[in-house]
């Protein structure tokens, strides 16, 4: 029993996720990269743990850890804007490797001072 009740969790987020990529692969081939850019966006992972939460909390406690899951969401959406920015910008001057690897170093350091400066003035 314990066993299927942390793979249904695992397999939900497994399914929206590896469907969000299948999904924006086709629109991307099919329409282009920007339109698939924007489905590439789709919060596919957010949305799983949102649903996730209904396996494991009911009533008032999944009420609150849905707001505490969205609440870092936000945090994760702010600093893949500034990624994708960095990206975009960096890969075209430093190449793909090495300007991907630093345009996620930027969102690790972005995600990180978002959340501490959240904290900071919100809590």
């Amino acid at each position: 029993m314990a066993g299927s009740s942390l793979l249904m969790p695992v397999l939900l987020r497994f399914l929206l996720g590896g469907g969000a990529i299948v999904l924006c692969t086709i629109i991307a081939r099919s329409f282009g990269p920007r339109i698939g850019g924007i489905f590439a966006a789709f919060p596919a992972v957010y949305l799983a743990a949102l649903l996730s939460l209904t396996l494991d909390y009911q009533g008032q406690k999944l009420v609150e850890m849905s707001v505490h899951v969205s609440e870092g969401a936000l945090v994760g959406m702010l600093a893949n804007i500034i990624c994708a920015i960095a990206a975009s910008r960096l890969v075209l001057k430093k190449g793909w490797q090495k300007g991907l690897g630093q345009a996620l170093l930027i969102w690790l350091l972005a995600a990180t001072c978002i959340y501490f400066t959240w904290k900071l003035v919100l809590v």
